[in-house]
């Protein structure tokens, strides 16, 4: 029979059509070959639940509970709201998803608990239970992220964001020495963790995300989604994600005006619930907003050259993985490229700066860079495969040592 697990996420971890959700759902298949998975989760998509029978063929059994609309989740957040507390923990609070683990804990039937993102740490942190070992995945240090949120913002948002930074900082510390290991997306991302919480640096590990070599491979047949004569610029992701609507921004207005002499160049912005500031770039020259599209694979596989030209990034992008595996040249920022386990220069183009980035497309789309994207592929396939970088959680969680503790 095999060992129990308690798996909590703070969203359903399929599709696995974005970033957090990409991770959640590999690391959840993964622990589903050795494990007996019990599933608690929240879903902030109603049109996910019809996703659920994949999950329930895949764990012992699923919970998940709907967090209502970002209003309601949003005033959720304030009314939890205490002293010296971030306020995402409110946000993803869930009274029956609460119940539901308080009742499996008490229990005391699980050998092991992993818990996805710090915002769901809560659930778990009260009294140890004896002989169930605790993981929690943090990703990334997600209190930097609302420090550079905090950075450019006017008041009154620069305050809000400056105390989620600090009180998120102060959490995320206090739950690193509560659980028995927590994992951080990148190595890059683990040490800059231990150097902000060194009283918790021996539990702190960290598991590269992958990609699926499979489902991004470029000798699958697609057809193009471009025109013919189009030199495609793509930006793929999640585009109501404030990184992903300002690097798009940013690259249409600032990098865009100086490719406008080649023939043919446009600008994809590839992803779902575009921003109503990224609709509007739809207006100007060369650029074409999609929103959501069937399969994102086509869209990249014939672009010309993919581009990640985040200014604040956390972790290891997946759209620069994809890109990537899908052999395409990737012209990346600085931020966007951390954490990728590939050459600069050689298997991608890492540039800083609307100039910088504009001759690196340039050199992209005039043949400067020939076999780029071959080796892309092979970076990602020597160290980005999905079946090797989890081989880390393997080492985390290990079946014999937990069954026999």
């Amino acid at each position: 029979m095999k060992p129990r697990l308690l798996f909590l996420c703070h969203r359903i971890p399929f599709p696995p059509d974005k970033g957090d959700k990409i991770r959640a759902w590999h690391m959840l298949d993964r622990l589903a070959e050795n494990w007996d998975v019990d599933l608690g989760c929240l879903v902030d998509d109603p049109a996910d639940l019809r996703h659920l029978p994949v999950l329930q063929a895949r764990c012992a059994s699923v919970v998940a509970r709907q967090t209502g609309s970002r209003r309601q989740a949003a005033l959720r957040a304030l009314l939890r709201c205490r002293p010296g507390l971030p306020l995402s923990l409110g946000w993803f609070h869930e009274k029956g998803l609460w119940d539901w683990v308080q009742a499996h804990l008490a229990a005391g039937t699980h050998d092991a608990c992993f818990v996805y993102s710090s915002a769901m740490a809560p659930y778990v942190m009260g009294p140890r239970h004896p002989g169930m070992r605790r993981v929690l995945d943090m990703v990334d240090v997600d209190s930097e992220k609302w420090r550079a949120y905090a950075a450019d913002a006017r008041p009154p948002m620069r305050q809000v964001w400056a105390r989620e930074a600090r009180t998120l900082l102060a959490f995320e510390r206090r739950a690193a020495s509560a659980f028995d290991r927590t994992l951080f997306v990148s190595a890059a991302e683990a040490a800059q963790f231990r150097s902000m919480a060194p009283e918790a640096a021996a539990r702190v590990d960290h598991v590269d995300n992958g990609v699926d070599l499979a489902a991004f491979d470029p000798a699958l047949p697609t057809p193009s989604p471009y025109a013919p004569g189009t030199q495609a610029v793509v930006f793929t992701g999640t585009m109501d994600y404030r990184p992903n609507i300002e690097a798009v921004c940013w690259f249409a207005e600032q990098v865009m005006p100086h490719l406008a002499d080649l023939p043919g160049v446009a600008f994809h912005i590839v992803g779902v619930n575009p921003a109503p500031a990224v609709r509007a770039l739809a207006a100007r020259p060369g650029v074409h907003v999609t929103g959501a599209v069937p399969r994102i694979q086509p869209w990249i596989a014939h672009a010309a050259v993919a581009v990640a030209p985040l200014r604040i990034a956390r972790g290891i992008q997946n759209k620069v993985l994809e890109a990537m595996a899908l052999a395409r040249p990737v012209v990346a920022s600085p931020e966007a490229f951390e954490g990728v386990r590939a050459l600069p220069g050689r298997d991608i183009l890492v540039a800083e700066g609307a100039l910088a980035m504009a001759d690196a497309v340039r050199g992209v789309l005039e043949g400067r860079h020939p076999g780029l994207g071959a080796r892309a592929r092979a970076a990602v396939t020597e160290a980005h495969d999905w079946n090797a970088t989890l081989r880390r959680l393997d080492a985390v969680l290990p079946v014999r040592e937990t069954m026999t503790a």
